[in-house]
């Protein structure tokens, strides 16, 4: 699975304007909705099966990055969006540092192997000195689409 499989560009958020962990879920979600990937009046009920899963282990890996990511009923296929934060936030990581780029992740109830296929190409790249530098310096939707593209075709990005 590659990232243009499951990730929504449209929702991307370049610039967050939420300012803890439970808003940037909030607002991440939210521009899913808005891009027409949730179902109609699903948005809360995911939203708030992220952060429950949030509260019961942070998905703040560390070096800036947090991955938060739920199964939901509600969507029938994976889907993900990007939100980046300038100004970083407190994720409650691992290493107690920042966050400044998260990737939330909403795959199928039904379907545990699209979900890992998705976690497993998230968590490959995030893994990669390269990959985790040009993904913080990305400001722009067309910045991080472009990585994403490129970390697809050249998996040792």
């Amino acid at each position: 699975m590659k990232f243009v499989d499951f990730v929504c560009f449209e929702a991307t958020v370049p610039e967050l304007q939420a300012t803890d962990r439970d808003g940037v879920i909030s607002e991440l979600m939210q521009s899913l909705d808005k891009a027409g990937r949730l179902g109609k009046g699903d948005c809360a009920k995911i939203t708030n099966a992220v952060i429950k899963r949030e509260k019961e282990a942070s998905t703040g890996m560390g070096k800036g990055i947090a991955v938060p990511h739920v199964k939901h009923a509600a969507v029938k296929k994976a889907v993900a969006v990007i939100g980046k934060s300038s100004a970083g936030i407190d994720f409650f990581a691992l290493d107690k540092q920042p966050v400044y780029s998260v990737i939330l992740l909403i795959s199928p109830a039904k379907n545990p192997d699209e979900h890992l296929q998705a976690m497993e190409n998230v968590f490959r790249h995030l893994q990669q000195e390269k990959f985790l530098k040009f993904l913080r310096q990305s400001s722009t939707l067309e910045q991080i689409k472009d990585l994403l593209t490129e970390a697809d075709e050249n998996p040792s990005l």
